[in-house]
């Protein structure tokens, strides 16, 4: 069917003028609203304003243009249906077989600092959708065009009539995908705003940043989508700086380490595999937080990402460049470390703000639903620790059980971590039973558990951690408590002169 009729009205004026001329130049009739009407006739068209079709003045400031019988019917006439010609003929109403409409920019009016709540009401569009979603239903007999990247198709198909059905369904897809993603954020938005924590119905929506080569193995499909409104330090708004895509896997272990080294105002360095930190250490500059998180096992980094939450200098960049590493994250690196690190072909260097965010939802979908927690950033203070046990920790043991505490939260449970000096020395993760999480990081741990810290993401069901603890020669231990047993492994600890501290928060990752 060619395109006779066509409604232009948009908010994105980005290739309109020369879209519509195009329209022009074969003969096609266009309609327009208020500031694409105005536009358009600025540019030399000649245009029929919608109030010429609706028979009716645009009226309350906007809000009330296109809601009319006369563009409606317009829209939703099917052409093959005798009936719906015959009213539209008695009604005088000529068919739209062309619709062009974008929204109100809502999401852009949100993302404004101190955007108050009645200019975010107002930039809620009420036509538009209405218009769209009608065309889109009717796309056998009207194109609908949301996306200023497809006038260029559009043209084409219309000049060779080749506006086919399977063209038109892509485009009345793209609009109703456009359409769910533009009401679910001012569905979020408006539950934000009053405060309903757990709504009876849950709309999530992303944006599609890129189709990966494929997911967790060769064989499975994959696509990274990001948030509307995706935190500044989030991997999303990461700089990439040099090397191939990120893969799915990439992004899941970058993801873990930016968690990681947010935890740290000072200097530190986090070693990722698989998503688990496999070494983590802190101190007076990034190179020795990168030296002990290296040290913490130098055989496990191999191939692993490091995220670091300092600058990377030259005399860093030559130590990371000794070592075969998937991805470096840092917030910035010198001119220097640039050129040093570009030389390897297959590193990825990225470039991304390092600081805590606002607490986001955590979303984990299973078979046919989805699960939404807060994400698990409670942080301790020393203040708030009880010691359990006759002896208290040392200062140097206080400052490894925090350092522990924080990068234990981390680590898939069950979660045993050993550290001293401020440098992981054995982790233990995702066991089925705890003791046997706590033998691994042990063994790691070889002799640098002699004096060194146990951190414990739940608590002790038995002593048989400590036991094991105190064969190893760990001095102190902190652990959430709170269980029915919590008195054995404080009288162990007790026969055997070892610290605990109870934190009364229990830090479960699955």
């Amino acid at each position: 069917m060619s395109v006779k009729r066509a409604l232009i009205s948009v908010s994105d004026k980005t290739g309109i003028v020369e879209f519509a001329k195009e329209l022009n130049k074969r003969g096609i009739e266009i309609i327009s609203t208020g500031g694409t009407k105005k536009v358009l006739e600025e540019n030399g068209l000649d245009v029929i304003g919608i109030s010429e079709v609706t028979g009716f003045p645009e009226i309350l400031d906007g809000r009330v243009k296109t809601l009319h019988p006369n563009i409606h019917a317009g829209l939703l006439a099917k052409r093959e249906v005798e009936g719906h010609v015959q009213a539209l003929q008695e009604q005088k109403i000529t068919p739209i077989d062309l619709v062009v409409v974008n929204l109100y920019p809502f999401k852009e009016t949100i993302a404004k600092e101190n955007v108050s709540f009645g200019e975010a009401i107002e930039n809620i569009d009420i036509g538009g959708p209405a218009m769209l979603r009608a065309a889109a239903k009717n796309y056998q007999d009207v194109t609908v065009v949301i996306d200023p990247s497809d006038y260029h198709k559009v043209l084409l198909a219309i000049t060779e009539s080749e506006v086919t059905n399977d063209f038109k369904q892509q485009l009345a897809a793209k609009v109703f995908r456009h359409t769910a993603h533009y009401d679910a954020l001012v569905a979020e938005y408006l539950t934000e705003q009053a405060g309903e924590r757990f709504p009876e119905t849950k709309t999530v929506t992303f944006e599609h940043e890129e189709t990966l080569r494929y997911g967790e193995n060769p064989h499975q499909q994959a696509a990274f989508y990001k948030k509307a409104f995706a935190n500044e330090s989030s991997l999303v708004h990461a700089k990439q700086l040099h090397g191939k895509a990120l893969s799915y896997n990439n992004i899941q272990d970058a993801d873990a380490a930016l968690a990681i080294v947010k935890e740290f105002t000072e200097p530190a360095a986090v070693a990722v595999k698989h998503t688990n930190p496999c070494g983590v250490g802190i101190g007076d500059s990034i190179i020795d937080a990168y030296h002990r998180a290296y040290a913490a096992d130098p055989i496990s980094i191999f191939g692993g990402i490091i995220a670091l939450n300092q600058e990377v200098n030259q005399d860093l960049a030559k130590k990371l460049s000794e070592i075969f590493l998937e991805i470096i994250i840092a917030p910035s690196y010198t001119d220097e470390a640039l050129t040093t690190l570009t030389k390897k072909k297959n590193i990825r260097l990225l470039e991304v703000p390092i600081k805590q965010n606002e607490p986001e939802e955590k979303l984990q979908t299973v078979s046919g639903g989805l699960l939404i927690q807060d994400e698990d950033q409670y942080s301790e203070d020393i203040l708030e620790l009880k010691v359990v046990t006759d002896r208290v920790p040392s200062e140097e043991e206080w400052i490894d059980l925090t350092f522990a505490w924080k990068v234990m939260k981390h680590v898939k449970s069950n979660a045993i971590l050993l550290a001293h000096g401020q440098q992981t020395i054995g982790v233990g993760a995702g066991q089925m039973n705890r003791v046997g999480a706590a033998k691994i990081a042990i063994e790691q741990a070889g002799e640098q558990a002699q004096g060194a810290v146990m951190a414990s993401d739940a608590f002790f069901p038995m002593d048989d951690t400590v036991e094991a603890a105190h064969q190893a020669g760990i001095s102190a231990i902190i652990q959430p408590g709170g269980s029915i047993r919590d008195e054995d492994s404080i009288n162990k600890c007790n026969e055997h002169g070892i610290a605990m501290v109870f934190t009364g928060v229990r830090h479960f990752k699955h």
